[in-house]
């Protein structure tokens, strides 16, 4: 296995879709940093020489934030929306979708699981039948 960055890449994926398994790392950056090393992006992870996986890693670290960099700027982007008290920044606080997508019905992903509030679910009317029933 080639690890590049801290993120050990599959041996049978090309190169070109391997890389995108880091964070930062898209299909147009990976293309881009492929013909910028000038590596052939069709060939495998297990294909690639010690001396291309440098060259790769130096690119990278050199023009593109990624992983444990990448993501601490986008978590300080986000503390800054919800100090500055910014719609965005309150959405953020309260766990709901920030770019305008309806949660009447949708955005599961973004709440989490359904809470209940007022009336029972079928599971919790089953446990006190099934409760009341033993007790009898």
């Amino acid at each position: 296995m080639v690890r590049i960055l801290g993120i050990n890449l599959k041996d049978n994926e090309r190169i070109e879709h391997a890389l995108t398994s880091i964070f930062g790392i898209g299909l147009v950056k990976s293309k881009e940093i492929l013909k910028q090393t000038k590596i052939e992006a069709n060939k495998r992870v297990k294909e690639i020489s010690e001396n291309e996986v440098k060259k790769i890693q130096e690119y990278v670290e050199a023009n593109f934030k990624v992983e444990g960099e990448l993501k601490s700027v986008v978590a300080e982007n986000i503390k800054r929306l919800k100090e500055i008290s910014s719609y965005r920044g309150h959405r953020h606080a309260h766990g709901l979708p920030t770019r305008g997508q309806r949660t009447r019905s949708n955005a599961r992903t973004r709440k989490g699981k359904r809470r209940t509030i007022g009336a029972l679910t079928k599971e919790a009317w089953a446990k006190i039948d099934q409760t009341q029933n033993k007790a009898k």
